[in-house]
Formats: C-alpha cells, structure tokens, sequence
C-alpha cells in the first residue's frame, strides 16, 4: 500500500505518519471523566442545596451575626501574617541553598523540606508539650510557619535552579547592584512559585482542624466540627461550611489575578548554563544560622519531645492498639490511593490525548475539589448519606469516596505526567494490529505509565495517612487509624500514650519527603 504510486523513499517519520489512527475512545473516556466530575461538584452542590433548603432569612440569622465575624476576622489575620513570613523565609532560604556558596548546601535543602514528613498537628502537640501557654494567634502564626513554609520553598527552589543566569548578567552590566538585579530580575520571575505556594498554604490553613485546636485558636474549621459533634446535620454548620467554601474559592480567584498572564520561559538555542554561587564571605556565620536555626524548629522539637515522651513511656506504650491503628491506616490509605488513582486516569487520559474546552471544564471540576477543607467534604457526605441514603452513612464506602475526593488532584498530577510521556504513536500501532481502542489503552498507555500511577497511589496514601477532620467524622465505629487514635489521645492531655502514633505517623511520611525532593531536583535536570 505503501509503495503505490509513489516512489519516495518511506522516511521514519513518514512510517510513523502512516500508523492506521483508528477511533479514540474518547466518548467512553469522557463518559467516566463526567461521572467523577459530577461526584467533584457534590460539596458545591451541598453548600447550594442546604442554602436554598433553609431559606434566605435563616441563611443571613446564621451567617450575618458576630461569631461569624469573629472567625472571618481570626482567618484574615491569620492568612495575612503566616502568608509573607513565610515567603520571606523560603525566599531567603531558597537563595541561599541554590545560589551561594552557603556549606553543606544540600544538606539544608534536604532538611528545609523534612517538616513535610511532620503533620502539622504533630507540630503543635510538639509545642504545646514543650511550651503548654501557647495559644492564640500568635502562636497559630509561629507554629504555621513552621510547618508550611516547605510548600512555598520547594518550588521556590526548583525555580531558582532552573533560571537562565544569562538575565541577572544582563542587568548587572547595565549598573544594577546585587541588590536591584534580584528584586528587578530574579523575585519578579519567582512570582508562579510563589503564588502557587501561597495558595497552598492559604488552602491549608483553612482547612487544619488539630493544630488549631491544640492552641486554642478558633477558625472556620474548629467552629463547624465543635458544631457538628454538638449537633450533628446543624444549619449552623453547614452555613459555616458555605462561608468557608466562599474564602477558599475567593484564595482561589486572587491567586488566578495575582499571577498574571507573564510567559517565563526562556526564548533562544541553546541550553541555559548553570548559575554560579555567590561567595559569602564574612556572611557565612549569619547565613548559616538560618537553616540550623530552621532545622531545630521545625525537625529538633518534635523529634526532641517525641523521643521524651516515648522515653517516658517505655514499652508499655507500645500496646496493641498501636499496631491494630497502624494496620488500618495502611489499608485505608491504600485502598483510597488506589481508588483515588483509577478515578483520577480518565481524566488524566483526556487531558494528554484530547485537550479542549470540554477537557478544560472537566479538569477543572477535578482540581478545585483539592481546594476544599476536609471538614466540608465530610459535612456534604454526612448529609447526604444522612438524608438520602442512610445504610451509607458512616461506613468504609463513604470514608473512601472522602479520600478520593480530597486526594483526586494528588493522583491527577502524577498520572498526567505519566501519560503524556507514552508515545499516542504507540496506541495507534496496537489498534492498526487488531486491538481495540480501550485495549490499546489499557495494554500499552497505562504499563507505560505504571510508574506515574504508582507515585500518585504513594502520594495519595500518605495524604490519606494523615488525614484527620474527615476520618474524625466519617470513620465507622470501632475505626481508628493513626491520626483519630493521636487526637483522641491528646485531646485527653495524655501526650506520653499519644506518642506512638505520632512517631508511625512520621515514619510513615518519611518517603514522601524523600519523594518530593528528589522529583523536584529532577525537574532541574540535577
């Protein structure tokens, strides 16, 4: 077929050309991508429902009065202060680790991204057992700054590498000092990562339940859970969890405006060459501060008052509750990473291979949900398997679509990347001998991106390890994975039996920090 009529020589290029393209299984592949998406909007939907169910008079008796007020003004604070310290110290961090001369550089990265493998109500509970006044704002301001401030230096960092020095060369010729060149070329290309990182943690600190509440600071999310175990399917709580989904979604739009429509990439032949490191001379004692002072903070403390208080109890802490709690965090983590993975592969699949406007809208349905508080997805389910299907209510089913919900955005970035590295060649191939689309699929894009799926799976097992407002309300009787077991031990101020299940919890992030770290270091070709 090849050869008639044409007496080119058939170019590799050309073979390739020729592969039968055969009929896409996009129609199925947008079938179940829809189906997710619609199970995504359920929050959204919950949050309309209940507003229109109650009526518009009981909507402004329980969102206009003063407790709400309260909790809006404890947000703002919060957010306005913990946000720009946070980027003020990962940015000064970041420089120093990448672009100087700073000793044992790569040792301080490593530990400037170790607070990942510590969650931030262990942070606290470290605090509070070493410094038992802290509370208030100001300490819910120390202690988030300690344990987020990784989610703006990682990609800060990874940026940093990846920056054409060539730019900074540019403007130190024209008469900058170093001072200007960094504010005039370097910060205004740090502007991606640093948004992205601020939402982060912005997102975050809406949503955190146990830290808050060990310092006594109330927010959106201590309020609506001490509302749901007061009264379970309150107005009152599920009004706090609309006001709450208004912040994130408005963190959402600001982001959008803040990070502008800026292309950064760099236009040109070549390869961009390696920054050379600043020499600090008599500023190495200062700047070497920094990190060690950051590493006690955030690594020392807790490691320091975990290690006591497991010292204090001794085996006898040791109990089988320790090791059936582990147990079950192990098989609900995965078991929710792998549900969470397989619901997140259509639309993995459809946003490589047929991107449009369509995809655009179904993606986004799967990203924003990641964006919303734990506490507001488990109030959506509650009242759903509440009112509708009550057999539902407060079984595994209902705690594992919680996980895959939260974690839906965790699976999607892992699998996309792993699919748009397979060759849509290779699909063609299969199908022109015999297979089926969905068997092309399924035989050779999805092996070939095993390895993506199998980082999404880790990434969301060790989310859902420790995850703990959802599992607090959703988990069956007799339930109790490593983080409920921690809260309700320390929620009865018995920090030495708390203490296991922290250290498992640790240990089990562990892997997801060294995962982190070594993909972001990949990501710069290092």
């Amino acid at each position: 077929m090849l050869a008639s009529g044409n007496k080119a020589p058939v170019t590799p290029g050309a073979a390739r050309m020729s592969l039968p393209r055969g009929p896409m299984p996009h129609a199925s592949v947008v079938l179940l991508a829809s189906i997710v998406a619609i199970f995504s909007l359920m929050p959204l939907g919950f949050i309309a429902w209940v507003t229109y169910d109650v009526g518009w008079e009981t909507v402004k008796t329980l969102v206009f009065r003063p407790r709400v007020g309260e909790l809006l003004v404890n947000t703002v604070l919060l957010e306005s202060i913990t946000i720009p310290l946070s980027i003020a110290l990962a940015v000064t961090l970041a420089w120093l680790t990448e672009r100087t001369d700073i000793p044992f550089a790569r040792l301080w990265a490593w530990l400037a991204i170790a607070p990942f493998a510590v969650p931030a109500f262990v942070h606290s509970y470290a605090w509070v057992s070493l410094l038992p006044g802290m509370r208030g704002l100001q300490s819910g301001v120390f202690v988030s700054v300690v344990a987020y401030y990784p989610f703006l230096y990682l990609p800060v960092a990874a940026t940093l590498r990846r920056l054409d020095p060539a730019i900074e060369d540019a403007a130190a010729s024209l008469g900058l000092d170093p001072w200007r060149v960094f504010f005039r070329t370097i910060l205004p290309q740090l502007r991606l990562a640093i948004c992205g990182g601020s939402l982060l943690i912005a997102l975050h600190l809406m949503s955190e339940y146990g830290l808050f509440v060990m310092i006594r600071f109330d927010t959106f999310a201590t309020a609506i859970v001490d509302q749901f175990q007061s009264s379970y399917n309150s107005p009152a709580s599920n009004m706090l969890g609309g006001v709450l989904v208004a912040c994130c979604l408005f963190l959402l739009g600001l982001e959008i405006l803040l990070r502008g429509n800026e292309r950064y990439a760099r236009v040109g032949s070549g390869s961009a060459r390696p920054a050379d490191r600043r020499r600090l001379g008599w500023f190495v004692a200062p700047a070497l501060a920094l990190p060690i002072i950051l590493a006690v903070l955030t690594l020392g403390v807790p490691l320091i008052t975990l290690g006591r208080w497991l010292y204090l109890g001794g085996l006898g802490i040791w109990r089988l509750e320790v090791v059936s709690a582990f147990v079950q965090t192990i098989v609900l983590a995965i078991a929710g990473g792998v549900l969470t993975t397989i619901a997140a592969a259509p639309m993995a699949w459809l946003s490589v291979r047929a991107p449009g406007r369509l995809q655009r809208i179904l993606e986004a349905c799967h990203y924003y949900v990641g964006s919303l508080p734990g506490v507001v997805v488990a109030l959506a389910l509650v009242s759903i398997t509440v009112r509708l299907i009550l057999p539902l209510y407060q079984t595994f089913a209902t705690l594992l679509v919680a996980y895959v919900l939260l974690f839906l955005p965790r699976a999607m970035v892992g699998l996309r990347a792993s699919i748009a590295q397979a060759p849509v060649e290779l699909e063609r191939a299969a199908m022109g001998l015999g297979r089926t689309p969905g068997q092309a699929v399924r035989q050779i894009t999805m092996r070939l991106a095993a390895p993506g799926a199998a980082a999404s799976v880790a990434l969301a097992a060790l989310g859902i390890t420790n995850e703990l407002t959802a599992t607090l309300m959703l988990s069956p009787n007799g339930v109790d994975t490593l983080a409920t077991k921690f809260w309700s031990m320390t929620s009865e101020i018995d920090y030495v039996s708390a203490a296991p299940y922290a250290f498992m919890m640790v240990v089990l992030s562990l892997p997801l920090t060294l995962m982190l770290y070594t993909q972001s270091k990949r990501t710069a070709g290092q």
